[in-house]
């Protein structure tokens, strides 16, 4: 049985930082695309980032030079650190995983496979 299990989140003042893990087991084959997407209460779930072929990374504007995610294949584990956190970086964020992905992060067609979310809120 696939899960991918989220932790990590937390409350943290503007200028924090916070690691998000995904801890995903059950596939037979390694996902060849993972990513963190976030949604905010009243606003559509949105890309954040994403790695593929655990090694292309692409990332959505506003957190390019502040979030990194990376993967660590053989603790079976998606990363997201996220630095400088700004207020409107507040939302749960979620990991899923897909067999096939683009380099769009807004795009989350294939995403089949994901986690229940973590919260992340950032006070000003």
């Amino acid at each position: 049985q696939v899960q991918l299990v989220e932790s990590g989140g937390g409350s943290v003042q503007a200028g924090g930082s916070l690691r998000l893990s995904c801890a995903v087991s059950g596939y037979t084959d390694r996902p060849y695309c993972m990513g963190w997407f976030r949604q905010a209460p009243g606003e559509a779930r949105e890309g954040v980032a994403r790695i593929i072929n655990s090694e292309l990374t692409y990332y959505v504007d506003s957190v390019k030079g502040r979030f990194t995610i990376s993967q660590d294949n053989a603790k079976n584990t998606l990363s997201l650190q996220m630095n400088s956190l700004k207020p409107e970086d507040t939302a749960m964020y979620y990991c899923a995983a897909a067999t096939y992905c683009t380099g769009n992060v807004k795009d989350s067609e294939g995403f089949l496979d994901w986690g229940q979310g973590t919260q992340v809120t950032v006070s000003s």
